[in-house]
């Protein structure tokens, strides 16, 4: 399967939806998870509104700055994807989206 698309979310963001406006059975193929400091916040995608924390970060989380992939190959199953980041922390997600 071909991911035609990529959103960037910055970090300490609530709830930005992927895509356009997201829908059912959007597919997200996985999350870049690019840390700005070791002790970077969590990362959490919402399928419209059940929370899934992908990332746990905290205190001394990552030992070094370098971008981590988590590859999920999931489909939205209740509605838009949504991504919540904590503070230090900024992803870039792919996979196709409404």
């Amino acid at each position: 399967m071909a991911y035609d698309a990529y959103e960037t979310v910055a970090a300490s963001q609530t709830a930005q939806v992927l895509g356009g406006s997201g829908a059912l059975l959007d597919y997200l193929a996985g999350v870049l998870v690019v840390p700005e400091t070791t002790s970077p916040g969590n990362v959490i995608i919402i399928d419209n509104a059940t929370s899934i924390t992908v990332f746990t970060g905290g205190a001394s989380s990552v030992s070094s700055l370098v971008p981590f992939f988590i590859p999920l190959g999931i489909r939205s199953s209740s509605g838009a994807w949504k991504m919540t980041t904590g503070a230090a922390v900024h992803c870039i997600a792919v996979g196709q989206f409404s």
